[in-house]
């Protein structure tokens, strides 16, 4: 072939992405901060350094980073076995409770099949349940920004595999309280997988959502869904576990990527767990810090739902999320604006949250 012919001979086929793949949307992390005066508010990570005890704990591991990961990650499960009196064989853990929902959707779905979740939730639900070609069957939050257990009872069909229950549900942070789930769970069928995704309990008021590990023993089809991104610190290092029947877990176990827990991971989250107390501390000011900002919002003219979850959402329209976001950017606060729907804020330290309070007694009204 002569050089001109090359030049206008068409080019080559590529492969081609799945048509899953070519049309799903990215999910859409919270944006980084890039200096100092810029206060991260949109991501709901912990705004405190690790806890001492994990830091020492990746820091020891650290020097056998040239060996893979313990792939079963067998004693950070029966450490969390004993935390939280099940068994290991009931434990399955991943990197970041997404992963490990992955590792649901991946385990339990065949094409065509539905997974049932309320909306607006979290934003990787429907992305992950696409990718896996199940089909996501998305349920309107009714009018106190919660989940419509009603109306999600009322969609499942014969092609129904997985229902989320996200509690607090994030972006709102409502909770679902134990009573409804537990009537929920009589009104589904027992081979359905009833997801019940707990990132933020930690930061729950008690008695505000479930008591999940009870509706696990009473009903095997529930499946608890944990990380240790949020309350304990470790966002960074990417580490989640699911509570659920041995059989199931034992089937999430082999659908995990080999080796998707790193060991500093693994370690990290051991020592957190035994500094337990500590966590407790950090959370209850954050808790403090939170029931402090919504009542001067509220004081502001704000409405806003009960949340529980180390975070504040505003319910806006998408002219006033569109005039909020930018006034907080442009006061170098970032936060997380959900178009249609509102804007999200993490609740971080008390001077950061000032910044917060008074931008938006600014905009109150």
């Amino acid at each position: 072939m002569t050089p001109d012919q090359l030049l206008t001979a068409p080019a080559p086929a590529l492969p081609a992405l799945r048509g899953a793949v070519a049309g799903l949307p990215s999910y859409v992390p919270g944006r980084r901060s890039a200096g100092l005066d810029i206060a991260a508010l949109a991501s709901n990570e912990s705004h405190y350094e690790p806890l001492p005890a994990a830091a020492a704990a990746v820091t020891e591991a650290a020097g056998t980073m040239n060996r893979y990961p313990d792939s079963a990650a067998v004693e950070l499960r029966e450490r969390l076995a004993r935390h939280l009196g099940v068994t290991a064989g009931e434990i399955a853990v991943g990197p970041g409770s997404v992963g490990v929902l992955q590792q649901i959707i991946t385990g339990l779905c065949d094409a065509g099949d539905e997974v049932i979740f309320a909306w607006r939730s979290f934003e990787a639900y429907p992305i992950l349940v696409e990718l896996a070609g199940a089909r996501p069957v998305r349920i309107p939050l009714d009018d106190a920004e919660g989940h419509d257990l009603e109306a999600m009872a009322a969609a499942v069909t014969d092609r129904t595999k997985v229902i989320l229950l996200c509690t607090p549900n994030n972006p709102t942070g409502v909770p679902i309280s134990h009573e409804r789930i537990e009537a929920f769970l009589r009104s589904v069928r027992s081979d359905i997988l009833v997801v019940v995704d707990e990132a933020y309990v930690e930061y729950a008021d008690a008695g505000s959502g479930p008591d999940s590990l009870t509706l696990y023993r009473r009903y095997p089809n529930v499946c608890i869904l944990r990380t240790f991104s949020k309350a304990y610190g470790l966002a960074g290092l990417r580490v989640g576990y699911a509570v659920a029947a041995p059989a199931i877990a034992e089937g999430l176990r082999r659908t995990a990527l080999p080796f998707s827990v790193s060991a500093l991971a693994q370690k990290a989250a051991i020592a957190s767990l035994d500094a337990g107390d500590e966590m407790e501390s950090r959370v209850a000011a954050v808790k403090q810090e939170r029931a402090r900002m919504a009542a001067e919002l509220e004081a502001q003219g704000w409405k806003l739902q009960p949340g529980q979850g180390n975070f504040l959402w505003i319910r806006a329209d998408d002219t006033l999320r569109a005039t909020l976001v930018d006034a907080f950017d442009r006061a170098d606060i970032l936060v997380r604006g959900y178009q249609d729907d509102g804007v999200r804020i993490t609740v971080a330290d008390p001077a950061a949250n000032d910044r917060v309070l008074r931008l938006l007694a600014a905009h109150a009204g």
